[in-house]
């Protein structure tokens, strides 16, 4: 379980984040929303302590993320895995080095092993016969195939994604929203998702956060927020179609 309480963040005198709260249960999908500029990634850092909260506490499985030492910190850290809104990739890495670094990182796995587990994770995302490719010569949806794939390898307890579906077409969005459902159901991970596409966060999400000036305005299910007459809500969700959601869904 992730538990964060009273959480800030500034930037000079730009306030990020001011004293948020939120608990993540386990096997939980939790899907943060808002729009650009509110704190959304800044709190995927805070929690793997990429960054440094002003005040506030973040509990990892019950241990207080900001108390760790060095070597309790490596550890919690293996387990999250983190799916870039970039994807991450290295440039001069084939794709097989690429899912593969983390396994080779940890020093616990033959090369033997790790090939096998980098096979596996490829085809867990659909990517077969690509292992030899380097990122360049994939398209942006591969990209992030790969990316995902390399968090697959780790076998995380927590997944976290920036912005998973960003800089690709609707059709491509759909498909990689549709891999991350299912990785979540096989996996059976805890996942906080980002994003300010509302069709692909309403259908990842069991739970939805708003984060606007700096705190949630909204924390519920889907159908809640769908029919919240909070200002915040309905200024977020204005240009969102339902039907036109419902669409998209079908074609997958």
């Amino acid at each position: 379980m992730i538990e964060i309480k009273n959480l800030r963040k500034a930037f000079g005198d730009l306030v990020v984040l001011d004293g948020i709260d939120i608990k993540v249960e386990d096997g939980q999908s939790v899907v943060v929303m808002g729009k650009s500029g509110q704190g959304k990634s800044v709190l995927l850092k805070l929690i793997t302590r990429l960054l440094y909260p002003d005040s506030g506490k973040i509990f990892i499985d019950g241990d207080d993320l900001l108390k760790l030492s060095s070597r309790q910190l490596d550890a919690c850290r293996l387990k999250f895995g983190m799916l870039f809104q970039s994807a991450a990739l290295f440039d001069s890495l084939n794709i097989c080095d690429n899912v593969g670094i983390g396994l080779k990182a940890y020093n616990r796995f033959s090369d033997e092993e790790i090939d096998e587990i980098t096979q596996d994770s490829l085809q867990s995302v659909g990517l077969i016969d690509v292992g030899d490719k380097y990122p360049s010569q994939l398209s942006g949806g591969m990209r992030k195939r790969v990316g995902l794939a390399r968090v697959v390898a780790m076998k995380p307890k927590y997944i976290l994604y920036d912005e998973p579906t960003t800089g690709l077409d609707p059709v491509t969005s759909a498909q990689i929203a549709e891999l991350i459902k299912e990785m979540q159901d096989h996996l059976n991970v805890t996942s906080i998702i980002v994003t300010h596409d509302i069709p692909t966060g309403f259908f990842l999400a069991d739970q939805v956060a708003l984060l606007d000036k700096g705190n949630f305005s909204f924390v519920g299910s889907v159908e809640e927020m769908k029919h919240s007459e909070l200002e915040s809500v309905q200024d977020f969700i204005s240009g969102y179609n339902e039907e036109v959601d419902l669409k998209r869904t079908q074609a997958r």
